[in-house]
């Protein structure tokens, strides 16, 4: 079993005014069905409201994330299934769901963590 990211940047998400509700309830529904399979490990959205903060490796703490890095925001879902045949199925659910594209990248595997 393998875990992977589903992800999608804030921008992606251009919905149409009137709709975000029937997106909230089938995305939710997606969720809820990942979970009852029990191929759901954890997800959410970034908080935009809160800015990022940097911590250096000598412990010193600057406003702001990495100045090279595109900002990192939007929404993720991660997923643990056997196949990759398998969550490429559960990502284009979540796109429908979301109606935007969705990333999907794999984690690498840490023996130690």
């Amino acid at each position: 079993m393998a875990k992977y990211l589903i992800s999608f940047p804030s921008v992606a998400m251009v919905v149409p005014d009137g709709e975000w509700e029937a997106v909230g309830r089938d995305a939710h529904a997606v969720i809820d069905e990942a979970k009852a399979a029990g191929v759901y490990v954890f997800g959410g959205g970034i908080d935009e409201n809160v800015p990022p903060v940097l911590v250096s490796a000598d412990g010193s703490v600057a406003e702001g994330g990495c100045p090279w890095a595109p900002p990192l925001d939007g929404g993720f879902t991660v997923l643990e299934v056997s196949s990759r045949e398998e969550v490429v199925a559960w990502a284009a659910r979540i796109a429908k769901a979301c109606r935007c594209q969705q990333e999907l990248r794999v984690f690498g595997v840490d023996p130690q963590s």
